[in-house]
């Protein structure tokens, strides 16, 4: 039967009616799956050699073994954003006798040899067989690496278990996050803690019971789960949603700009690609950490200033660059009525400024490495809110490819243009080219003045660069409605 299975769904993949249209892109895709295989092999042979002599005094299993629960983590989170739950046409199949626990074994087992799971062992088998080579006995490394994959196969079916709820998504960041505080600033060995853990499954070969016996229960839930749902009339079912509303009557005393900054926020917290644009900007606060921390960047100033632009404007990049597309599905009929332009340009820049601002005052804590950090960071925020804004609202202007706010964020290039690639080059790439020139012609504090008088500047003109723009956003109107009418852009 699973062969039958199989067959079916090889001849839906090839009779598609948008395979031919993705052709390219799955051709694309697959020369660069072979080059991550590549890279794994690579960097698992190699990574034997690397952890002995950077840590010359401590074996590289055991090395190894102390960084494995990061591993299992940020696996866990990858594929929460990446990894798409098992779907076949179920169905079909119900009509017809087979037995729903074939069906499930089915969906279950495929996802066991996703490309996903084959990943991991592209890279800790090359390294199990370094080990083999530099003497490590073949019972414990064979074991180990059927631990390893037994780990996989857990982190596999969890996943199909927590991917629909967000509060999932923000405990096992939160985790991550926490583990990695307490462990930089040496409040809680988490690797000396952790690695005896993962280092019993090599060292003691009987303890590849306690993964397996994880991956089984996993695979144990999913199942039951799944069997359970496989009903024809399981989707006739009448679903009851608990209505949340939020009161959004503050937004009434910015006036007329006040009505679309309220549709704004509900449409940000209401569909998953804007809400997703919000908790990825929140994350990124942390995106300091891994440069800040390092030695090999403390003479880099300059790219302190690309953190400064980066971190504090990244909801200006990730949400500033796809507008009016956000507005796409209903843009024909805002233009139809008798609505201020200007004021709708107007609520857009607010609710960026005030991104902007939010995200300098959560960088604020890098003072810690220095007031060089500090003054950079302030520096960035003020050029963002002054220049970056106006020029993301400018480019808005050329979007006209639709997005459908209410299809998954993770994957989804819809609504991406040359656009959004051409955006970057002002937005990113001149302050940065202009703090490095006057830091190296003149020196730092000329760097950060400047791009602060830029942003001074630019606020000043506010009125008329958004008069400016507005007349831009009423030469390409049509254009623009015509192009979000378009539902496969």
């Amino acid at each position: 039967m699973f062969k039958r299975f199989i067959n079916l769904q090889w001849k839906s993949f090839f009779r598609s009616s948008s395979f031919r249209k993705g052709l390219a892109l799955k051709i694309v895709m697959f020369f660069f799956g072979i080059y991550m295989i590549g890279a794994l092999v690579f960097v698992g042979g190699f990574l034997y050699e690397i952890l002995r002599k950077t840590f010359p005094d401590q074996s590289p299993m055991w090395v190894l073994s102390g960084y494995l629960v990061y591993w299992v983590l940020i696996e866990l989170l990858f594929r929460y954003f990446l990894q798409k739950l098992p779907v076949m046409d179920i169905k079909p199949l119900l009509l017809i006798p087979i037995k729903k626990s074939t069906i499930a074994h089915y969906i279950l087992g495929r996802s066991g040899v996703s490309g996903y799971n084959l990943l991991a062992l592209f890279f800790f088998i090359p390294f199990g067989i370094v080990l083999l080579f530099n003497g490590y006995p073949v019972l414990n490394v064979v074991l180990w690496l059927v631990s390893i994959f037994s780990i996989v196969l857990c982190i596999n079916y969890v996943n199909f278990l927590v991917n629909k709820s967000d509060k999932a998504l923000g405990i096992i960041g939160g985790i991550i996050v926490v583990l990695y505080g307490l462990d930089y600033f040496q409040l809680l060995p988490v690797k000396e803690f952790f690695g005896p853990i993962f280092h019993g499954l090599y060292q003691y070969p009987i303890t590849l019971l306690i993964p397996l016996g994880l991956s089984i229960l996993a695979y144990a839930l999913n199942y039951r789960l799944l069997k359970n749902k496989l009903f024809l009339d399981a989707s006739l079912k009448s679903k009851t949603k608990e209505v949340k509303t939020s009161d959004l009557s503050w937004t009434k005393r910015f006036g007329d700009m006040g009505t679309f900054l309220q549709l704004d926020l509900k449409m940000i917290w209401r569909n998953k690609r804007t809400k997703a644009q919000v908790f990825i900007s929140l994350l990124f606060v942390f995106y300091g950490l891994i440069f800040y921390t390092q030695e090999v960047y403390a003479n880099m100033i300059p790219m302190f200033a690309f953190l400064g632009i980066f971190m504090t404007g990244i909801f200006l990049s990730n949400f500033g660059q796809f507008i009016p597309a956000w507005d796409s599905g209903y843009y024909s009929m805002m233009m139809a009525q008798n609505i201020p332009l200007r004021k709708y340009l107007e609520s857009k820049a607010t609710l960026i400024s005030v991104s902007v601002l939010v995200m300098f005052i959560l960088t604020i804590p890098y003072v810690y490495f220095g007031w060089d950090a500090l003054a950079i960071n302030f520096g960035s925020a003020l050029y963002n809110l002054g220049v970056n804004i106006p020029v993301i609202l400018f480019f808005g202007s050329f979007n006209k490819k639709r997005i459908d706010l209410d299809k998954s964020p993770f994957g989804n290039m819809q609504g991406t243009s040359a656009t959004q690639f051409l955006i970057m080059l002002p937005v990113l790439g001149l302050p940065i080219l202009i703090f490095t020139a006057l830091y190296y012609l003149i020196s730092m504090e000329a760097a950060v003045i400047t791009l602060s008088l830029l942003g001074v500047i630019g606020f000043a003109l506010k009125n008329y660069l958004l008069d400016k723009i507005t007349e831009q956003y009423r030469k390409k109107k049509y254009g623009m409605i015509a192009g979000f009418k378009e539902k496969n852009s």
